[in-house]
């Protein structure tokens, strides 16, 4: 029985009826006992389940949201860490700012701002302009920009990218400065170039030890995709919504079913990622 209805009932009792008290205590057992209060809600779970395809939809797009995120995160987060240790003057200067600003801003702000204020043409033809350009350098090459992708996708996929990219910079920035410099000393005296000891040398250690790390940037990232539902992308959780509206009494099954769908989801990369971190280990490296 709901509370609130057994509530009514309980006050209606005691306001009509001079035995109130004895009838207040006459629905406590419907609250609290579910055999009293009649057959346990089977047709929530088959309400989840005959909707389960529609949930998993909702959990394709969360994990290409995941996925498309992280990648911007690092593409833009390793240069920028790598500026932050190697780099000076005023670009340094300009990525740490940058940085900032983008850590110290809720992600719900960030992401209203690109769906609402950023053009969203602006970073297409941008990457349109980048790919152009890597055909003219390298020949031809199978990376194309797809158009058709939801303004909600591209703006939720821009806004986790840039605050990812701010956090990964940090977690590369570390990994790069654990590397003795003496390593990097020693890459020069064997004829490297500063460049070619920091490639060579520095970075292919850095990225190792940048794992673990990583493995907590992707749990927040998975997490806050969940933030999209504010611009109404259909990922899990703007998906699940739709079916608490659908049938109202199956809320507590469908945020089981979803919180369950996101723990499968962490569980199975952090596993992944700790396989990795421990294959590609440094010998002998106990950072």
């Amino acid at each position: 029985m709901d509370l609130t209805l057994w509530l009514g009932q309980s006050l209606a009792a005691l306001a009509h009826r001079p035995d109130g008290v004895l009838a207040v205590a006459e629905t406590v057992p419907a609250l609290v006992d579910p055999v009293a209060a009649g057959p346990l809600q089977v047709g929530d779970w088959e309400f989840v389940a005959a909707n389960a395809d529609y949930l998993l939809g909702g959990t394709v797009l969360t994990v290409l949201l995941t996925v498309t995120s992280l990648v911007l995160g690092f593409l833009l987060g390793f240069p920028a860490g790598a500026i932050e240790v190697y780099g000076d003057g005023v670009l340094r200067t300009l990525v740490r700012k940058f940085g900032v600003v983008l850590r110290g801003t809720p992600i719900i702000v960030i992401m209203i701002f690109t769906y609402y204020v950023l053009p969203i043409e602006v970073p297409i033809n941008a990457i349109v302009a980048v790919l152009t350009a890597v055909d003219a350098a390298l020949g031809p090459t199978p990376f194309t920009v797809p158009t058709s992708v939801p303004d909600t996708f591209m703006a939720a996929t821009l806004a986790l990218g840039f605050r990812s990219a701010a956090y990964q910079s940090q977690i590369f920035r570390g990994a790069l400065e654990s590397i003795d410099e003496g390593q990097l000393a020693a890459a020069r005296s064997i004829g490297m170039s500063r460049l070619e000891g920091i490639r060579h040398v520095v970075v292919p250690q850095a990225l190792r030890r940048s794992v673990p790390g990583f493995q907590n940037e992707f749990t927040i990232v998975l997490k806050d995709t969940s933030i999209a539902f504010a611009i109404g992308l259909a990922e899990l959780l703007k998906r699940s919504h739709d079916l608490f509206l659908q049938q109202t009494t199956a809320v507590l099954e469908i945020v089981l079913f979803m919180s369950l769908i996101y723990f499968v989801l962490t569980f199975a990369v952090n596993r992944t990622l700790d396989y990795g971190s421990s294959y590609f280990a440094i010998p002998g490296d106990s950072s």
